[in-house]
C-alpha cells in the first residue's frame, strides 16, 4: 500500500519526520493533519537522542522534535515584530559575536557546539499552517532572529523553502527575513508570490566589506561581496530588501570608514535601508567573542573585558553616538530606514550592478 494512503505503527517522532518529508516534496499536494500528544515524546528529552541524519567532518545534523514554529519576541530590545520563526537550532556559519549561542544550553550542550550540532525542525511547515490559523491579520513575523534560514543544511533540507510555501498560500502578514547567504536568490519566484500577499522585506547581514575581516569573523558565511550581490538581484528583482551593518563592534567595525563603505557598498546595489546597532553580547557568547578579540585584536581585548564584562549591553552614550553616526551616513548615501518607504522607485535599482560590475564596489581585496 502506498505510504502516502497507510499508517504503520510508528512512533512519534518518525511521523513528525514523515510529515516533514512529504511537505519536502515537489509539486505537494497533500496536507497531513494529525493530533500531536506531548506525552509521546522522550522523557526527560535530551539531545544526544535524536536522530542523526549526518555527519561531516565537523558537523552534525540531527532531527529536532518541535510543538511550535511561532515563538512569541519578548526582548528589551524593543523588536518591531511579535513572532520569531527559526528553522534550525544551531549555525553552521560560525560567527565569532552570535548571540543565539545560549539555545544549545537549553540542549544540554555547549556554546562551542553551536556551530557544529545543527538540529532541524522536520514539520515547520505543518506546525505554521496550523499556527497562522490564529494570528491576527498584520501580525509581524520574522524568519531568521537567531540562526541563519539559509545556512548550508538549507540546501539538503529545504525547510525555509516549505515555510515560504506555506506563506506564499495565506495573506496578510508583515514577514521580515535575515540572512547572510546568497541562497534566498533560489527562492525568488516565492518571493514575488509572498510580496503580493504580504508585507516582505529581506535583510541581509553585512558586517564589514573588508573580506579579510570577514573570514574571521563569519569563517563559513558566504563572502560580503557576494551578499552585496545578491541584495542588487533582489532589488533588480522588484523585492524590498536593504542592509544590516550589524553589530557595530566597538574598535573594529564602529568607524565612520567602515560603516561608510558598507553603506556605499548597499546605495551601489540599489537596497531599500540601510541600518546598524552596536553589539550585544550574552554571557555565553563571551568567551568565544573574546578569544577572537585577544588573537585578532589584542588592543582591544582589556576595552572589552571592561565593556561587556558585567552588562550584555552596550552604555546609552555609546549607543546614541554610533545611532547619529548611522543616521548621518544613511541621509550622506541617501538610504532609506529599516520600516520606513522605498527612497527609490523600482525603475531606479533595475540595473543594479551585476558580478561583473563589482570592481566599481569598495570591496577589500580577497
Amino acid at each position: 500500500m502506498a505510504a502516502d494512503r497507510h499508517w504503520a505503527p510508528v512512533d512519534f517522532l518518525t511521523r513528525r519526520a514523515y510529515a516533514g518529508a512529504l511537505w519536502a516534496n515537489k509539486g505537494r499536494k497533500l496536507i497531513l493533519s494529525f493530533p500531536f500528544s506531548t506525552s509521546a515524546l522522550p522523557h526527560p528529552w535530551r539531545a544526544g537522542d535524536a536522530r542523526l541524519e549526518s555527519t561531516g567532518c565537523l558537523t552534525e545534523y540531527r532531527a529536532l522534535p518541535t510543538r511550535s514554529i511561532l515563538s512569541k519576541v519578548n526582548s528589551k530590545r524593543g523588536m518591531p515584530f511579535a513572532y520569531a520563526i527559526n528553522p534550525y537550532r544551531g549555525c553552521e556559519f560560525g560567527c565569532r559575536y552570535c548571540y543565539a549561542r545560549y539555545a544549545h544550553e537549553f540542549l544540554e550542550l555547549t556554546p562551542e557546539e553551536f556551530e557544529h550540532k545543527i538540529y532541524f525542525k522536520e514539520s515547520a511547515p505543518w506546525l505554521l499552517a496550523q499556527e497562522l490559523r490564529h494570528l491576527k491579520p498584520g501580525t509581524e513575523i520574522a524568519l531568521g532572529t537567531a540562526t541563519d534560514p539559509y545556512q548550508p543544511l538549507e540546501r539538503k533540507k529545504e525547510i525555509t523553502r516549505s515555510l515560504l510555501e506555506v506563506f506564499a498560500a495565506t495573506q496578510g502578514f508583515g514577514i521580515g527575513i535575515v540572512t547572510k547567504s546568497t541562497l534566498i536568490l533560489r527562492d525568488l519566484n516565492l518571493l514575488h508570490q509572498i510580496a503580493r500577499r504580504h508585507r516582505l522585506t529581506v535583510h541581509l547581514t553585512v558586517t564589514t566589506i573588508d573580506i579579510d575581516l570577514a573570514r574571521v569573523l563569519e569563517p563559513r558565511a558566504p563572502r560580503p561581496d557576494l551578499r552585496i550581490e545578491a541584495l542588487a538581484a533582489l532589488r533588480r528583482a522588484g523585492v524590498r530588501a536593504g542592509v544590516l551593518c550589524s553589530p557595530l563592534m566597538p574598535g573594529i567595525t564602529d568607524g565612520r570608514n567602515s560603516i561608510s563603505a558598507v553603506a556605499r557598498a548597499a546605495a551601489k546595489a540599489g537596497a531599500s535601508f540601510f541600518d546598524a546597532s552596536p553589539l550585544f553580547l550574552k554571557p555565553c557568547s563571551l568567551p568565544t567573542f573574546l578569544d577572537f578579540v585577544g588573537r585578532h585584536f589584542p588592543a582591544q581585548l582589556e576595552s572589552y573585558r571592561r565593556r561587556y564584562g558585567t552588562s550584555a549591553f552596550v552604555s546609552p552614550a555609546y549607543k546614541a553616538r554610533v545611532g547619529e553616526l548611522v543616521e548621518s551616513v544613511r541621509r550622506e548615501n541617501h538610504l532609506g530606514r529599516r520600516w520606513g518607504e522605498d527612497p527609490r522607485s523600482v525603475e531606479e535599482f533595475r540595473h543594479a550592478p551585476t558580478r561583473n560590475e563589482q570592481a566599481a564596489l569598495p570591496f577589500a581585496p580577497a
